[in-house]
């Protein structure tokens, strides 16, 4: 057993927080325990994103961050910027592996031999999108209270904006058997509820010839687990049926995130999307038909090459005529080697500022007024991160965020409660919930 102490820094996406969770679990295993706060670190561990050139940019200062602050550490960088980014990372003074998307299902064997003194052999990442690249298992919760079920990686979509498919590579997935199995596992480990997470979940079984409305209903016989969220879903994979499953099911709850991009039809065209916004309305409306109190949380882009002030507008106003919760809104930026490049009409920096700022507004407008809806209800709330004399807080099924105060007493935590919503606190960003 190794007495050793790890640092983990993960930037990016819910599916890079399951593949650092489950290799710090792997690590611990053979007595590479998480450092404290204070404490000096034998190894360092940057697990890195790229979809967006500020994404690139913080990885870049997160590793000199790491670098300053654990000088004697391991210094390891793994994740899409990594595979994008190798050379530049590798020629980083102080930066001892990095770990591509080929060897991920390695990687804790690589830094326990760099930790016992073997040396590792590396190879330079390639840029071209790889069938042959493994599926690496990941189900973990870190400190967190839910776990993170990584159930498919990598895409086939090839959108012009997007260097997801040269980083992750192509789509791929475990099976329903093991995938299930790792569920089993988190629930005896206390887990009550589970993200489903993956590049592009809604195309799982292009490894096994399953399908995820199959994975979704094994998952759900699943005991003790009380609560599935499906984390991001394409609209065109997000079929009637499995809307209709997660409107029946117990366990999956009314929450879907659905990412959109554009709310213009000429936009989406250019970024070889495959869907409309008839069919992203029409997806929407069933929902709100079968779940009325659903959560749809929505990605949406703006500033991209050809988007003009026109067609930013028709953007805007399908934007504001959706019954969605939430957007989570992005400026593009350009990234090396995508179609998009090819694209005439470039927005300026501050036309995307603008943009953007128009969008979030619109976005914390549709969320103010879906909690708003759901005043007065009575709810139940997955607790956690509780201390006496504090705010705990939660969720709620259909992702209400809720702060309940304590100053009585010590509220349970990862237990479901029901609390009856009372009202907004003090800052707009949660509802007071009284326990029932």
């Amino acid at each position: 057993m190794l007495d050793k102490k790890a640092v983990y820094i993960t930037l990016g996406c819910k599916l890079n927080f399951a593949e650092t969770s489950s290799l710090g679990d792997r690590l611990e295993a053979v007595g590479v325990k998480r450092a404290a706060r204070d404490e000096a670190a034998d190894v360092c561990i940057v697990n890195t994103c790229t979809v967006t050139e500020t994404s690139s940019h913080k990885c870049r200062q997160a590793i000199n961050r790491a670098l300053r602050e654990n000088p004697q550490a391991l210094m390891v960088v793994m994740g899409c910027y990594a595979q994008m980014a190798a050379r530049e990372i590798a020629a980083m003074t102080g930066v001892d592996l990095v770990i591509d998307m080929e060897h991920k299902g390695r990687a804790a064997e690589m830094i326990i031999e760099r930790l016992q003194g073997e040396r590792v052999e590396e190879e330079t990442p390639s840029l071209t999108p790889r069938s042959h690249l493994p599926f690496v298992p990941s189900c973990s919760r870190g400190e967190r209270t839910r776990f993170f079920l990584k159930v498919q990686d990598g895409c086939d979509y090839f959108c012009t904006y997007c260097v997801i498919p040269f980083a992750r590579g192509r789509s791929r997935n475990g099976s329903i058997a093991d995938i299930v199995r790792q569920a089993e596992d988190a629930a005896s480990r206390g887990g009550k509820e589970i993200v489903i997470t993956g590049v592009n979940i809604g195309d799982f079984g292009k490894s096994t010839g399953e399908k995820f409305i199959d994975l979704i209903r094994a998952l759900d016989k699943v005991e003790g687990v009380e609560r599935y969220r499906i984390s991001s879903i394409e609209p065109n994979l997000l079929t009637e049926e499995i809307i209709d499953f997660c409107a029946e099911s117990r366990h999956f709850m009314p929450h879907f995130h659905i990412p959109l991009q554009s709310g213009s039809d000429e936009v989406l065209r250019l970024m070889y999307r495959r869907y409309d916004t008839a069919l992203f309305a029409s997806r929407v409306e069933y929902i709100k038909k079968v779940m009325p109190d659903c959560f749809i949380g929505v990605d949406i882009i703006v500033g991209t090459r050809g988007e003009t002030d026109e067609l930013f507008e028709q953007s805007y106003s399908f934007a504001s005529s959706i019954d969605v919760s939430q957007f989570h809104v992005f400026s593009y930026s350009e990234r090396p080697g995508t179609a998009a490049l090819r694209i005439p009409h470039r927005v300026t920096e501050k036309e995307k500022h603008e943009r953007s700022q128009r969008l979030i507004a619109l976005s914390e407008q549709k969320r103010k007024e879906f909690y708003a809806r759901n005043i007065g209800q009575v709810r139940p709330v997955l607790t956690e991160h509780n201390h006496a004399g504090l705010a705990a807080k939660g969720f709620t099924d259909n992702y209400i965020h809720v702060e309940v105060d304590t100053a009585a007493g010590v509220q349970p935590d990862n237990a479901v409660v029901n609390y009856r919503l009372m009202g907004f606190n003090s800052d707009g960003t949660a509802l007071v919930g009284e326990k029932e």
